[in-house]
């Protein structure tokens, strides 16, 4: 049996969701069986913040983003109203704005 991909109607609620709490700098992205959680330019510049994967028709899995780029499975699996919960109120550290650096000026020879 396949796994259930990500609905089109997914990402919507999950970004509403998470504007009802005040996290109006994050947008949801789905790419099959996913939805990332990211802030920041589209494409490279996006900043991730957590991601869900659909494991079953009503549960999905949490995962969170190392420092080296890769995505750590965490053991909460929930529906996703739950995790979403679990996000904000338990894990909202993973969720903040990240902070704007400034750049560095280039040295010159």
């Amino acid at each position: 049996m396949p796994k259930p991909a990500a609905e089109d109607y997914h990402p919507g609620e999950l970004e509403e969701a998470l504007s009802h709490h005040g996290l109006r700098h994050l947008r949801v992205r789905r790419r099959g069986d996913t939805l990332t959680i990211e802030s920041g330019s589209a494409g490279r510049g996006a900043f991730p913040h957590a991601r869900m994967r659909r494991e079953t028709v009503h549960l999905w899995r949490l995962e969170l983003p190392t420092s080296t780029g890769r995505w750590e499975t965490t053991p909460l699996r929930d529906v996703i109203d739950h995790l979403v919960a679990l996000l904000i109120s338990d894990l909202s550290w993973t969720l903040a704005e990240p902070p704007s650096l400034p750049s560095r000026p280039r040295r010159t020879r």
